[in-house]
């Protein structure tokens, strides 16, 4: 099953450049700043869409496209190489492994958590989750729901207790257990940046000194459909976390998809997951040429 078998997330943005392509049969100058405009106005910013029509030129220039149809398969090309970041693409498969996810209230990152803890248990390795946003009310609780669904253990204390102690907790049940991978949720009260920045660094520092071994993966989580919220949320947690890479959830449903490319290019930031839907095996491996080719159905 493909990333986007249920719908592409850039179906309006793949049907206007279709629509547009249709109704203009010659490549010059206004047939390529139209171009540029879609792309604008479908949530790649400005900076992103620059760099995009740059390669296109360049492209059509070299490869004597005169046929708009093939400016399609040149998009494609182009956005797959922005998305494409190598091996940093991929969620590291060393244990033990603790992974930190990062991100605001409501943008699907307790959901992440617990399809990505049903991802490892299918795989065969031992998974623990850590409730460490103590801040929201309920927070742990839902995690439980998942946690008992995939039948893995939640480590939790009570709400407004200390997120670090929570991670110190999990860790040791996490070591005495031999738990191949501890997936750490965090608070995401960004508007208290501060805060959370010294929350982080002492979760940092205490995997760091009680966990040493550990492999780490710190994954920002955003919701697809917030388009130019994104990146000031990616903006935001990029200072005050090292980020090793995006779940990008809800992007069965959304047109605006186009927010991922602006990421990956203007934060070199690279996509490890997508949230294609609700059910526990709706979180999939980022493919860069899967995704760039389920924009216009390549």
């Amino acid at each position: 099953m493909g990333l986007f078998d249920k719908k592409s997330p850039f179906q309006k943005f793949s049907e206007r450049v279709a629509d547009f392509i249709l109704v203009n049969p010659k490549i010059d100058e206004e047939f390529l700043e139209e171009l540029e405009e879609i792309l604008i106005t479908s949530d790649i910013g400005i900076e992103t869409t620059e760099y995009i029509m740059e390669e296109l030129r360049e492209k059509i220039k070299k490869e004597y496209i005169e046929d708009p149809e093939k400016v399609k398969k040149a998009l494609t090309e182009i956005i797959a190489g922005i998305m494409d970041k190598g091996d940093r693409n991929k969620i590291c498969q060393e244990t033990p492994l603790v992974i930190l996810t990062i991100g605001i209230n409501g943008g699907g990152k307790t959901t992440s958590i617990g399809k990505m803890a049903n991802i490892y248990k299918n795989e065969g390795k031992t998974v623990m989750i850590a409730a460490a946003d103590t801040f929201r009310a309920a927070a742990a609780d839902q995690l439980q729901i998942w946690a008992d669904r995939v039948g893995v253990n939640v480590v939790r204390h009570e709400e407004g207790s200390d997120p670090a102690a929570v991670i110190y907790d999990a860790i040791q049940s996490a070591k005495s257990k031999n738990i191949d991978v501890l997936i750490c949720d965090t608070a995401g009260r960004l508007q208290n940046k501060s805060n959370l920045m010294k929350e982080l660094e002492k979760m940092n520092k205490i995997i760091g000194r009680e966990f040493p071994e550990a492999f780490r993966e710190t994954l920002l989580v955003l919701d697809a459909t917030t388009g130019r919220n994104a990146i000031s949320q990616a903006k935001a947690f990029s200072e005050i976390a090292d980020i090793t890479g995006l779940i990008l959830t809800k992007l069965d449903g959304t047109a605006r998809g186009g927010i991922s490319i602006t990421i990956a290019n203007e934060f070199d930031m690279a996509v490890k997951y997508v949230g294609v839907g609700e059910s526990l095996d709706d979180l999939k491996p980022f493919d860069p040429m899967e995704f760039a080719g389920g924009i216009f159905n390549e």
